[in-house]
């Protein structure tokens, strides 16, 4: 199906052209994909698209809509052209500074939640690899505590500090440009630390990645080096002096990382501080995150 200018378009017409072309791209659930641009590019609700399907567009809009289509056709994530993504029942802003947030990192906000004692108050917490500060946030609303975001890249830290302002916790987190610990002194420790590190290998990045990833998101924010686990095993290091008795450390890595994770742990210089190393499984049944509790003394 195809529409001149001159033709009157509705809602209706532009959802099934739009279809069309995110199908002929090869994307997964093409339709879906177009109503949520057609929504995002119209300003309403997938309902309230669904409730205006007979209504005409004039041309502006739809030569709007459509060069958010094309730009999905070339298979630019949906997030980065709607400029936003939800993460937890919260919209967050994203932008090619920052990886798109994904629902594996919403097991680790929900590990955290679910180990809270009330100890994560104790000063405040520290979210490393901060990136769009998804986990920073929202563990800032749903716990009542401070945290501090620490991020190597500035154009990142940016879109950080709008989602600050956006949900409205520019006081409880602490923003810090830093290349991972080396900003802070041997004598500070913390009740609560995650991390959401680079975890992609060097070789998957030279490998068959999808488009949408090794296309537009940034690098810096994916690629671990080799075996994926540079950053990774720079923080093991450090978690000794970082993480404070008692206090709980959370992970996120690759799906193939899991036994060596945990070896990193158990050799690592000080395995005696923890009371508990725990690889969890996402839902998909694979390998996915580090929880740590050091012992108390």
């Amino acid at each position: 199906m195809m529409l001149t200018n001159r033709d009157a378009w509705r809602v209706a017409d532009l959802l099934r052209y739009g279809a069309l072309l995110c199908r002929d791209a090869g994307i997964e659930s093409p339709r879906t994909e177009a109503e949520l641009l057609i929504a995002s590019c119209l300003e309403v609700t997938r309902t309230e698209l669904h409730l205006k399907v007979e209504n005409s567009l004039d041309q502006a809009l739809v030569d709007r809509c459509l060069a958010m289509l094309q730009r999905r056709c070339r298979r630019e994530p949906l997030a980065y052209i709607t400029g936003e993504c939800e993460f937890w029942s919260y919209t967050f802003n994203v932008s090619p500074a920052v990886l798109i947030p994904r629902p594996e990192t919403e097991l680790l906000v929900e590990r955290v939640l679910a180990s809270n004692t009330g100890a994560y108050g104790q000063g405040p917490g520290l979210d490393l690899c901060c990136g769009s500060g998804v986990i920073a946030i929202v563990l800032a609303l749903e716990l009542d505590v401070d945290m501090i975001g620490v991020e190597i890249s500035r154009p990142a830290l940016e879109v950080c500090l709008s989602n600050c302002i956006r949900h409205r916790v520019t006081n409880k987190i602490h923003l810090i440009e830093a290349d991972l610990t080396n900003c802070f002194t041997d004598d500070q420790q913390f009740t609560l630390i995650t991390a959401n590190p680079p975890y992609v290998s060097s070789a998957e990045m030279a490998g068959d990645m999808q488009p949408e990833v090794i296309g537009f998101e940034p690098a810096l924010a994916l690629d671990g080096g080799p075996g994926g686990l540079r950053l990774i095993r720079r923080i093991i290091d450090d978690l000794p002096k970082l993480l404070a008795p008692g206090g709980h450390f959370f992970m996120e890595f690759g799906a193939d990382q899991g036994s060596e994770v945990k070896k990193l742990l158990t050799d690592s210089i000080a395995p005696d501080l923890y009371e508990s190393i725990e690889i969890i499984k996402d839902y998909s049944g694979r390998d996915r995150l580090l929880q740590v509790r050091k012992k108390v003394n």
